[in-house]
């Protein structure tokens, strides 16, 4: 098996939802172990952020099969 990049990767990763998707899930677990962190001064229930980013993360799952328009130019 030969893995290359595409010559359009840079666009692709711009413009994909997938991508967008798997950055905004780092983005909720990186909050969700900042939380403890904050120590009270948010009222957020802990497991808020390890629920969003399941659910983020499963979106960008699906979001990785399904083919995305806009992204061959």
């Amino acid at each position: 098996m030969k893995l290359a990049l595409d010559p359009n990767w840079k666009s692709i990763a711009k413009r994909a939802w997938s991508i967008r998707l798997m950055l905004l899930a780092g983005v909720l677990s990186g909050a969700e172990v900042a939380l403890p962190l904050l120590d009270g001064l948010l009222t957020i229930h802990p497991g808020l952020f390890a629920a969003a980013s399941g659910l983020v993360t499963a979106a960008a799952f699906v979001a990785r099969l399904i083919a995305q328009r806009d992204l061959d130019e």
